[in-house]
């Protein structure tokens, strides 16, 4: 097989750049290597800056994300018993964000891929990226039961933490920075309707809770515990009772409790790697970056990695310039820092420590009264969460 653009994993970063490329006129091919159910039900991330709906959109495939996504104005901290509301159009000139499931996102960019895209070949294994230094690098995959080759002029890796491509970058090429945290997250899917209008973060002694949701019969709801717990020692009783022990405030308000139907503990760390090219090989995503998910910043960045690399490689497609190209890495880490440090703040703001700490405890009210106290702080909250500009 022969192509222009050899893309690795068909999560939303892959299928976006494809349909995005596709538009502007660069054939591509799109390697998964799971199944494309496995891929349509793979529970991530559901909040949308309006940068991620505006590239949705601008690739044709906003349908149903502009019919069934839930728009929200701000967000709720809780602390002390006490809500606060963060207004993001009046804090931000009017800036919002949208609640819709990538898993939805992702059916709406598989169907369109299938319509009419380039070539999308699940259960297609990566196994090697060769010669990325070379001008024509080559993705070594198994497919069907027998090894082929892709030959391409440019391989772009969104194929996860886990995946291959950053692997294939040779030894002492580039650097990588990393922050684990010392506690995980217990998140569950309930066939319940949300109990809010809009996020809820809740920072208490007992520890962080996040109220959630991805549609309006269906809630996502999160509770910091600590690092190796299994989902199987929570049962749904005992997660109710403590979420609703979490978001307790001195008001008339009431958690709605349902059938649980997805249990799972997800770690916290930090992870950026630099530069995000070599040679033909780009990285974007969680091949090069992620974030815990306390600033809903991960399905975020890598949208806004492939906008900026599909305009490079149209570019280049029309005009033959590499100008974009060559700016690709150096553009992106300057917002992946920007939302690696917001998420890294909220992270340590909002969750118990786990020693106890009684300084660091008095450290985070802090903060989160001068995030309700102060107009400037608010707004930088909610300059961040709504999302920074895109780069040039």
């Amino acid at each position: 097989m022969r192509t222009t653009v050899g893309i690795i994993g068909g999560g939303p970063a892959g299928l976006l750049l494809a349909r995005l490329l596709h538009r502007a006129g660069v054939d591509c091919v799109v390697l998964e290597c799971r199944t494309r159910e496995h891929v349509e039900q793979r529970q991530r991330a559901g909040m949308l800056e309006q940068g991620t709906v505006d590239a949705l959109r601008e690739a044709g495939a906003a349908d149903r994300l502009t019919a069934e996504g839930l728009v929200h104005q701000g967000i709720e901290l809780r602390f002390d018993r006490e809500r606060h509301h963060i207004d993001f159009p009046a804090l931000t000139g009017g800036r919002t964000v949208t609640i819709y499931a990538q898993t939805e996102i992702v059916k709406d960019l598989v169907a369109l891929q299938l319509a009419d895209g380039p070539p999308l070949l699940f259960e297609a294994e990566a196994l090697a990226i060769e010669k990325p230094e070379s001008g024509s690098p080559v993705v070594r995959f198994l497919h069907e039961g027998r090894e082929q080759t892709l030959a391409c002029d440019w391989v772009v890796g969104c194929d996860g933490f886990h995946g291959i491509s950053r692997d294939a970058l040779p030894a002492g090429v580039g650097r990588s920075y990393a922050h684990d945290y010392p506690y995980s997250w217990l998140g569950i899917l309930a066939e319940v309707p949300p109990s809010c209008e809009e996020l809820i973060y809740a920072r208490g002694e007992r520890g962080f809770a996040l109220h959630s949701m991805r549609s309006a019969s269906v809630s996502r709801l999160y509770l910091q515990v600590p690092n190796g717990t299994d989902p199987d020692d929570w049962p749904d009783d005992r997660i109710w009772d403590e979420l609703a022990a979490r978001f307790a405030i001195d008001a008339d308000w009431t958690l709605h409790r349902g059938p649980v139907t997805a249990k799972s503990v997800t770690t916290m760390r930090s992870y950026v790697h630099e530069p995000m090219r070599h040679g033909r090989l780009l990285l974007a995503g969680d091949a090069a970056h992620i974030v815990p998910p306390t600033g809903a910043k991960g399905l975020n960045l890598a949208v806004s990695d492939v906008r900026v690399l599909a305009r490079a490689l149209t570019e280049l497609h029309r005009t033959g310039s590499t100008r974009l190209l060559d700016r690709y890495s150096e553009v992106c880490l300057q917002r992946v820092w920007q939302a690696t440090r917001f998420s890294y703040d909220m992270t340590k703001m909002l969750h118990a420590q786990p020693n106890g700490d009684a300084f660091e405890h008095r450290m985070q009210l802090s903060r989160l009264r001068r995030i309700t106290a102060s107009r400037h702080a608010a707004a930088e909250l909610a300059a961040n969460y709504t999302g920074l500009p895109l780069g040039t």
